[in-house]
């Protein structure tokens, strides 16, 4: 089964939490704190492995989690930090944030990786808040959260040679007498259900790999018939080769067929209108093929070249070859063509989310909420007083105490923070 789109959920390793402890050795006076820091969480890394080509992996499992630091210890030993979890995926991977659609990493070339999601740092065990004022202090933090997000991961078929056109032009067939590939043919629309791959060489040795995508309709670009499912794959594509029924068999004009389909890759990415495209005018061994090859051409006035093929009879097909390699020697690889690239570096601002937010909920509790005030809560120990003390300080002097009065916050009101509730002390 070939899957080139899934929604998973991430989540990185937490941080090991910090320890509160002292030195106890014999002929060791006024020993002091010893308690160490707790371990780094893995992060969630994905890496490219160009042995696959599908995303089965993921569509069976939808959650990955990575193990969480070890916790600090005793005589100052710091927790060991976790391994990293690696989840290899094809080459031609895009990987976007389900909430924002914010493209995280494209990833093409073989062991190239991106962590998707960071682990948190290992908290700060007692060794680390000792001052002249505090020597012996009896406070640790927890670990921070690792992040935790859903993503889509998309898979963009990394061929050099795209077989394009409409269903039952003889796409399939092409791919399987001019490589090894066993697509599916059958006299109907939409035999191919996904994209087949066949890799190709030429009389004087030269190779490059065949993708034949399923059949693209009119209306494609905006999810009709199947077409759309598998647009994306166009995108890598170095040449586009383009089959057209040129015998009319089903009763459509040869070169509206051809506009058609250009205008399908047109409105699905505007640098495909760019793309070095060549004709297929197959089915030449068909009645009235070379009539209608004749008018198609007049038509075209020599924008493209075409190429006059049967795949039944084999005509054709070594010209054809030649000139597809001959093309591909001529662009880059893994490189779009005839596409601009920018090197300079841009700084793009990005608003940074408030620490906090106050709300009330229908019972008249007031509730605080906020990326920065839940991470603070989280890597509270909440079993010390002097960790419940500086939890206390940091939300003073994030201004909490002023906002909760200026929302009209009394004197034991009930304070809700997650799942938990405090009550207001003036």
């Amino acid at each position: 089964m070939f899957v080139d789109q899934v929604k998973v959920y991430v989540k990185a390793g937490d941080g090991g939490n910090g320890l509160v402890a002292y030195r106890r050795e014999k002929y060791v006076p006024n020993g002091g704190p010893a308690g160490g820091d707790g371990g780094n969480g893995g992060n969630v890394v994905f890496e490219v492995d160009e042995g696959l080509n599908t995303l089965m992996d993921f569509r069976y499992q939808k959650h990955f989690k990575a193990p969480r630091g070890e916790n600090g210890m005793s005589k100052g030993q710091h927790g060991k930090n976790s391994e990293p979890m690696i989840l290899p995926v094809p080459p031609g991977t895009t990987i976007k944030d389900d909430d924002t659609g914010e493209v995280i990493a494209d990833l093409i070339e073989h062991k190239q990786q991106a962590v998707i999601a960071s682990g948190g740092r290992g908290g700060r065990g007692n060794i680390r808040f000792a001052t002249p004022r505090n020597p012996a202090p009896d406070i640790a933090e927890n670990g921070e959260p690792g992040r935790e997000r859903y993503i889509q991961i998309e898979l963009k078929l990394i061929a050099d040679v795209g077989l394009v056109g409409y269903p039952s032009v003889g796409k399939s067939t092409l791919l399987s007498v001019v490589s090894a590939a066993k697509p599916k043919i059958a006299d109907y629309h939409f035999t191919t259900l996904a994209p087949n791959l066949g890799v190709v060489e030429t009389e004087d040795q030269r190779g490059f790999v065949l993708a034949d995508l399923p059949g693209l309709i009119e209306g494609a670009h905006e999810g009709i018939g199947l077409g759309h499912q598998f647009l994306r794959h166009v995108e890598r594509t170095r040449v586009i080769v383009h089959v057209i029924d040129m015998a009319a068999t089903e009763g459509r004009d040869p070169y509206q067929d051809f506009l058609t389909i250009n205008n399908e890759l047109k409105e699905y990415d505007i640098q495909l209108e760019n793309r070095p495209q060549l004709i297929v005018a197959n089915k030449m061994d068909m009645p009235g093929a070379w009539e209608h090859l004749e008018e198609f051409k007049n038509k075209l006035k020599d924008s493209y070249p075409v190429y006059p093929i049967s795949t039944i009879t084999r005509e054709g097909l070594r010209e054809l070859l030649f000139a597809v390699a001959n093309t591909l020697d001529t662009i880059p690889k893994n490189t779009k063509p005839l596409e601009e690239k920018d090197e300079r570096v841009i700084y793009r601002h990005q608003t940074e989310p408030e620490a906090f937010a106050v709300t009330r909920d229908p019972d008249g509790a007031y509730v605080l909420s906020g990326q920065k005030i839940e991470k603070l809560f989280k890597m509270t120990d909440f079993n010390r007083d002097e960790s419940i003390q500086r939890f206390a300080r940091q939300l003073r002097g994030m201004g909490v105490d002023e906002a909760l009065r200026a929302k009209g916050a009394k004197h034991q009101d009930t304070i809700r923070l997650m799942d938990y509730e405090f009550e207001f002390i003036e």
